[in-house]
């Protein structure tokens, strides 16, 4: 589909690979409603992008119902219609294994993960396919694909994206409407920080730094996504790497990670 001219929702658009979506949608001459749970993030995604009305800034909790069903009238007003959705909102879990997290803490990452994107996807659909042609992107992750240890509540988080967005891909088939799911790999963005889950023995990052994947090149590959509409995208070599050992070899693959991550869990 058309990036210029057309309307779309980015969530998680305060920081990280959600601005820079936002920012690379601009810059082809989109209109933006940028969603974020946090108002100062989302005005500095403003200043960076000084698009003026095509620009509207929407503070919600994606993982609330009513506030993304309030949010659906909000954008309207604002911009008339939705052409496009695009689902990057997400929290990761504090490092931990499973039998240390509590309950709550599980639950956290499931409501705005998981029922984030389902809330914003159900609510912004009925409008979607009104258009003569649309698309829903949702975020998933590399740790959707094989298990990372210390993570397991957003793994599962992130596979049930995958799985929701590739059982509405299916149901979709042959309408206006095309679906992707994205599944980055390591990027350089801020997510274990405003999580408040920093990650233990990150000390000097400089040398892991140096082989993540931008956030400014991630969203080029998602803004291409909504342009073309394949049914997945893997971002980075990372990504693309995991993706096969996981179908080919998917123990090998659990083994390997465990093995990598083993001194962050001590």
């Amino acid at each position: 589909m058309d990036i210029q001219g057309n309307v779309f929702v980015v969530t998680g658009g305060g920081n990280g690979i959600g601005r820079e979506v936002v920012l690379a949608l601009l810059r082809e001459g989109a209109r933006v409603a940028a969603v974020d749970l946090r108002e100062p993030s989302l005005t500095e995604t403003a200043r960076l992008a000084a698009a003026g009305p095509r620009l509207t800034l929407h503070t919600v909790d994606v993982g609330d119902e009513a506030a993304v069903t309030a949010l659906v009238g909000d954008v309207l007003a604002a911009h008339g219609r939705v052409d496009g959705l695009i689902n990057v909102a997400g929290i990761i879990q504090r490092f931990a294994k499973v039998a240390d997290l509590e309950r709550a803490e599980i639950g956290k990452v499931l409501q705005v993960t998981f029922w984030g994107v389902v809330n914003t996807t159900t609510a912004f659909l009925p409008e979607l396919q009104t258009r003569p042609a649309a698309a829903i992107v949702n975020v998933s992750s590399m740790g959707a694909l094989a298990p990372v240890p210390g993570q397991a509540a957003y793994g599962a988080s992130k596979a049930a994206v995958k799985l929701f967005t590739e059982g509405l891909y299916a149901e979709l088939r042959g309408t206006p409407v095309a679906v992707t799911v994205v599944f980055p790999g390591g990027v350089a963005t801020g997510i274990a920080e405003n999580s408040g889950s920093a990650i233990p023995g990150a000390g000097d990052t400089s040398a892991m730094e140096a082989k993540l994947t931008t956030p400014s090149d991630a969203a080029a590959q998602i803004v291409d996504a909504v342009r073309t509409g394949p049914f997945r995208v893997c971002i980075g070599s990372d990504a693309r790497s995991l993706d096969r050992l996981s179908r080919l070899a998917p123990r090998r693959a659990a083994e390997i990670i465990a093995r990598r991550m083993a001194q962050l869990l001590g």
